[in-house]
């Protein structure tokens, strides 16, 4: 089995969308991390929330405030400095470099892609979760 088998979707924005677009994708989706494109698709960055709320919520202040804090910003804007950068693998990369890069990375999810010369693009994620039902003889 190679990641294209286990690639699922996974919401995402784009580096140029409004910040708070991607505050309400967090909250809806109810997502361990954003996950971010570039303008071509190609995987950006992966950011867990727990580093995304300290953006959102400052020592002393209530939370009827968070939403003003992502006002004008763009994604790229609010992401904190030094945004860890995605792990990826090719389609057709083992689960066992998967699961290594999970656990190294310490990775809720490791983006999958495809490529066309240079041009690479998001083919979807496999989540660690996912790996491990797979890995544990699990339904797929």
């Amino acid at each position: 089995m190679l990641a294209r088998d286990l690639a699922e979707p996974y919401p995402y924005v784009t580096t140029d969308e409004d910040a708070a677009h991607a505050v309400r994708l967090l909250a809806r989706h109810r997502l361990p991390a954003l996950l971010v494109v570039d303008a071509d698709a190609a995987p950006y960055a992966l950011v867990p929330c727990a580093h995304l709320l300290g953006r959102l919520v400052s020592e002393g202040r209530g939370h009827d405030e968070a939403p003003t804090r992502t006002a004008g910003l763009t994604v790229a804007d609010w992401l904190p400095p030094g945004s860890s950068s995605l792990p990826t693998v090719e389609e057709d990369a083992s689960l066992t470099r998967i699961a290594d890069l999970i656990a190294r990375t310490h990775s809720p999810l490791v983006a999958v892609v495809e490529r066309d010369g240079d041009q690479r693009w998001l083919a979807g994620v496999v989540t660690a979760a996912r790996l491990m039902e797979r890995l544990a003889g699990g339904e797929t």
